[in-house]
């Protein structure tokens, strides 16, 4: 719809006028927040029990019903910032479940994260008696279909699929209670701002609504100004703030020596995030790495459902200790104890390097970030840290220099560039579109769209 939404009627609740708040730092319990005993007691049955600032900040408005727009970087503890009010708002309400009805919608950009978000969400909803279920592409919709016949309170859903079960009469949300948008500058970054809007334009005017998002740039501003209404802004760690955590560093190497620097490099003992621009030099790198016996997988648009959820659980649990990934793993993924981040292709602008760079030195750990450069990227690099605020150490470097072994791991051996006995295989599958494993894009602006229309379609 173009036109602007009636304005909604008031809640009974006292409403702050527009207000920034910036967080204070971790301390405090959940109760004192006023989190209900069941739920504190969920989170501390997995070991939560000390807030995060961006939940200090926003848990009191959003218990108490107020709508919310939360600012910061994914990393800073946001899922159980809006997954906690939203449990606590159902329980409260004890309104009776109905079938092809849920009670709250919690829309995310891309399949991984709705997995990821559910995983915060089940041990909070199984406590209040509550069912969660998510919804995505990729997968068969029937079983998607019956979760919502069967009646559920909570679906985490990816805009596409939830839209396509909508227009077939499976699902509607005209009693849904509490809406959120999570990483909601994603969500503009893949085109899904249209289809965001036609999902809330079919939920009650008067529902609750919490929206996360690193920026407000893309159109975010404008599905904050007509649907939240008199929202408190709580802003922690936007994605513009470097992360004072992290060590980066540019290495300048020679074109013809740049494999051997990244086997270098992927070769230590902690996890290891590489990206690559496209999906085709994704595959190609972790088969390679594979190939040199260093435990290896991929993650990729060209991958089914099943092939990304089994290499992203591979890594993080750490059967696999690198992960290749193209833009797909930039956003919304979390895996604990990411040590090193190697941008093997630099990323086409700043906040994309940012976001890359944000998988590392996440919930008050450190880690280091790894950029590498021919001489031609060497002027693009300096500005691209200078506008992200970044001061990074720069080394120029071939293969088996020190300092390879030193960001690599202590344990990483000085020639990782010489095949080695084949310890663990890559768990990698064909593309699942025949034909569509090689991406004939030739420079960073024309990648980065193809893989725009890939996130598009494959997170339906």
């Amino acid at each position: 719809m173009s036109s602007p939404a009636p304005a909604r009627a008031a809640r009974p609740h006292h409403r702050r006028e527009p207000s920034e708040v910036t967080a204070p730092s971790e301390g405090g319990d959940f109760a004192a927040l006023g989190v209900p005993a069941e739920l504190c007691r969920a989170l501390a049955d997995q070991s939560i029990h000390t807030p995060f600032p961006i939940q200090v900040a926003s848990l009191p408005d959003s218990l108490a019903g107020r709508d919310v727009l939360g600012r910061g970087r994914t990393g800073s503890g946001k899922t159980v910032a809006f997954a906690v009010p939203v449990v606590a708002a159902l329980a409260a309400s004890n309104r009776k479940r109905e079938p092809r009805r849920p009670r709250a919608m919690v829309l995310v950009p891309t399949r991984e994260l709705a997995n990821q978000v559910a995983a915060v969400f089940h041990p909070l909803a199984n406590a209040m008696g509550l069912r969660v279920t998510t919804i995505y592409g990729g997968v068969g919709q029937r079983p998607q279909e019956m979760a919502l016949r069967s009646g559920v309170d909570i679906v985490i859903a990816c805009p596409g699929r939830l839209e396509d079960l909508i227009g077939q009469r499976h699902c509607e949300l005209d009693r849904v209670e509490v809406t959120v948008l999570d990483e909601a500058d994603h969500l503009a970054d893949l085109g899904f701002l249209p289809t965001v809007r036609k999902l809330l334009d079919r939920t009650p005017q008067k529902c609750q609504r919490l929206l996360f998002s690193a920026t407000l740039d893309n159109g975010v501003d404008q599905v904050v100004a007509r649907y939240l209404h008199n929202p408190v802004t709580h802003a922690v760690d936007p994605v513009d703030a470097p992360q004072e955590e992290t060590t980066h560093h540019v290495l300048t190497v020679n074109e013809g020596e740049k494999n051997a620097v990244v086997m270098d490099l992927a070769a230590g003992h902690g996890p290891t995030l590489l990206f690559t621009r496209t999906k085709h030099g994704a595959k190609k790198l972790a088969l390679r790495l594979s190939a040199s016996g260093i435990s290896a997988v991929e993650l990729h648009g060209n991958l089914s459902q099943a092939a990304r959820e089994r290499n992203l659980a591979a890594f993080s649990r750490g059967s696999a200790r690198v992960l290749v990934a193209t833009d797909i793993a930039a956003r919304g993924i979390h895996v604990d104890g990411i040590a090193l981040v190697v941008h093997v292709d630099p990323p086409a602008e700043p906040k994309a390097f940012l976001h890359r760079s944000g998988r590392t030195a996440r919930a008050g750990a450190s880690g280091v970030v790894v950029t590498l450069a021919n001489e031609s990227q060497s002027r693009d690099m300096r500005k691209m840290t200078r506008d992200a605020g970044i001061s990074p150490i720069l080394t120029r470097v071939g293969p088996g220099h020190a300092l390879l072994h030193d960001l690599a791991g202590p344990t990483a051996p000085r020639s990782a560039h010489v095949p080695q006995p084949r310890a663990i295989t890559s768990v990698t599958e064909r593309p699942a579109a025949p034909g569509g494993a090689r991406s004939k894009s030739s420079g960073p602006q024309k990648g980065r769209r193809s893989w725009q229309r890939n996130a598009r379609g494959a997170n339906r």
